[in-house]
């Protein structure tokens, strides 16, 4: 009995909306105030719908569709008429003549819905379909229909039906992820809709009146069957000749389906972090964040995850500066040299002219959801860190010459004695010599002469992230860090020995809505590090292990080739950071839990991997 009250009660206040709707306009004031209740409860604000954003290489070529979910809003113009007639002849017939509901349709409903306990037909105008894609959910239950009444009330005073019809044909959904008729022509034709068929074009109508049903990767014979059903419609109501609809019904239906571009995920994931970072510096989260409390930066930071997710639904382009070609190189090498090893490894390469990011590989056979080793991984820089720490520094304030004498025995400083690698003493040799042949020793006697204030002042210029006052120790001249760098760190910091400028680099270039309107964009300005003369005498010194000293397998044909090798205690890292005339490329092994890979120290496996990429 409760349940029949039910209904009639809900018939009952639906039959005093549609009064209100269609009958209330006689009296000017009911109308008015009943107009500004109903605005104040359903606020419908602009509408922005969600679409796929690409990704770019260097060249202008998408190798990443991000669909959150797929659909590629279209204006009115670029829909056909008939199109637009077939979801107007099946769905709403009197769609420009009704204020949003239909209410014959509606009472009609109502009628067969009440010998059922649930919402059996609908009655739904074009208006309130849309207003239920928008708004709310897909529940049959009475509140939810009520609420599509009045929601397709406000619509229809906000927006012209021609927007209407357009928003209605941009948010139906098609099954597979895809939404909008472009979106479907484009997944399941690979064309545009302007340029289907009239046939396609019935095909594609067929599936949102029930995307299950009528899904045609799984029920193609359904679809088909009312493909059919919606030209016979079309023909009776006169949009198609008896011969055009035969002549529909018998063209072939051949899917030729679009799969998601999802190319160099290595690259990507740094990408899509990096636009997160971006945000944060534009819109003001990276200072909230500095300035927060831990239980604050948790919040802000679910903040700024959803702002990241929100303009990644919103249809952006992000340009980047990926060079495919040296990102298949850079794959292929890390994953070909260390194949038949348990051990990792990750490569970074930067182009020299722009200082962007054009290779990033983290790890082998790296997928979306893997640790990404190139800018995730800190890990201790063994020698690696000596031109930026000690021999940069050293030469930047004693002018010193390559020629210039340094002692190469064991030293202690308090209870600090580091020793060679050889575990030998080698007297004094020169700057040259001791750098080439990556002796400890002498980099800790240069390190503590500049003073590690002195040294750490331009070390700290290049914004390591895990670096701290805790790390200024003697240690750190040869590679003694609490956390380390990662990879990428370490590359972008040897880009300073380009010029002896140092701009951090960055992989996106800009970011754009699709209109070509720019939304974001790094403004970074570079910092001076180096003189000219101690460029000149670092590369001198990088040059000169590549072509005598520990990175001799890392030799190349380019006009310059340069670069430091670093070991780290025990053998749990091997690196090679360095540059050639065109690129600065960084290459770590090792494995994600620290242990010993000294089997392979006379294989030299990140110096291969260095020169297959940059060969």
């Amino acid at each position: 009995m409760k349940t029949i009250f039910g209904y009639f009660f809900t018939a009952v206040l639906m039959a005093l909306a549609i009064y209100f709707f269609y009958f209330a306009n006689q009296e000017a004031q009911h109308v008015e105030s009943f107009d500004k209740v109903v605005e104040k409860k359903i606020p419908i604000h602009s509408v922005d719908l969600s679409q796929e954003s690409k990704f770019l290489d260097q060249n202008g070529r998408t190798f990443l569709e991000i669909r959150n979910p797929y659909r590629i809003v279209v204006s009115n113009k670029d829909i056909p008429d008939f199109m637009k007639e077939l979801f107007l002849q099946s769905e709403d017939r009197q769609f420009y003549e009704h204020g949003g509901i239909d209410a014959f349709a509606v009472l009609r409903a109502m009628i067969v819905n009440s010998h059922s306990h649930q919402i059996e037909q609908g009655g739904s105008t074009i208006t309130q379909q849309l207003a239920r894609n928008l708004y709310l959910n897909y529940n049959k239950t009475f509140s939810r229909k009520l609420s599509e009444v009045f929601y397709a009330y406000e619509l229809e005073k906000k927006l012209t039906k021609d927007q209407i019809l357009n928003l209605y044909l941009n948010t139906i959904y098609f099954q597979n992820g895809v939404y909008g008729v472009e979106a479907a022509s484009q997944f399941y034709f690979q064309k545009s809709v302007k340029d289907l068929t009239k046939a396609q074009m019935a095909f594609l109508a067929a599936i949102p009146n029930n995307p299950s049903l009528y899904n045609p990767l799984t029920h193609f014979a359904n679809t088909k069957k009312r493909q059919e059903r919606l030209i016979d419609l079309m023909k009776k109501n006169g949009f198609l000749t008896a011969e055009e609809a035969e002549a529909a019904k018998k063209e072939p239906i051949t899917l030729k389906l679009k799969k998601r571009i999802d190319e160099f995920p290595n690259y990507s994931t740094y990408v899509q972090e990096e636009l997160k970072e971006l945000i944060a510096e534009k819109e003001g989260f990276k200072e909230k964040l500095a300035n927060a409390n831990p239980k604050e930066k948790e919040q802000i930071e679910k903040q700024l995850e959803n702002r990241l997710n929100k303009v990644l639904s919103s249809g952006i382009m992000i340009y980047t500066s990926l060079n495919p070609i040296i990102q298949q190189k850079a794959e292929h090498a890390v994953s070909s040299v260390l194949s038949y090893t348990n051990v990792e490894g990750a490569a970074a390469v930067i182009d020299n002219q722009h200082r962007n990011i054009i290779a990033l590989v983290g790890g082998k056979d790296f997928h979306h959801t893997d640790f990404n080793r190139a800018y995730l991984a800190y890990r201790q820089p063994g020698s690696s860190i000596k031109p930026l720490l000690d021999y940069g520094p050293y030469i930047d304030r004693f002018h010193v010459s390559l020629s210039s004498l340094v002692n190469a025995n064991n030293v202690c400083i308090g209870n600090y004695c580091p020793t060679n690698y050889s575990k030998k003493e080698y007297g004094y040799v020169t700057l040259k010599k001791a750098f080439a042949n990556s002796y400890n020793t002498p980099a800790v006697r240069i390190f503590m002469q500049t003073g590690i204030k002195n040294s750490f002042s331009y070390l700290n210029k290049f914004g390591f992230e895990k670096v701290s006052e805790r790390d200024e120790n003697p240690s750190a001249a040869i590679g003694g860090f609490t956390y380390g760098m990662t990879p990428l760190e370490m590359t972008s910091a040897y880009t300073s020995f380009i010029d002896g400028s140092y701009k951090k680099p960055r992989a996106i270039q800009k970011v754009t809505d699709l209109k070509g309107h720019v939304l974001y964009q790094w403004k970074d300005e570079p910092v001076k590090i180096w003189s000219p003369d101690t460029v000149y005498k670092v590369r001198e010194l990088m040059a000169e292990v590549v072509k005598n000293g520990t990175g001799k397998k890392a030799k190349i044909a380019r006009p310059y080739v340069g670069g430091k090798t670093g070991t780290t205690n025990n053998y749990h890292d091997f690196w090679f950071v360095g540059l050639t005339d065109q690129y600065t490329a960084g290459v770590w092994v090792g494995r994600d839990t620290p242990s010993s890979i000294e089997s392979l120290e006379h294989y030299g496996p990140q110096l291969l991997i260095w020169r297959k990429i940059m060969q």
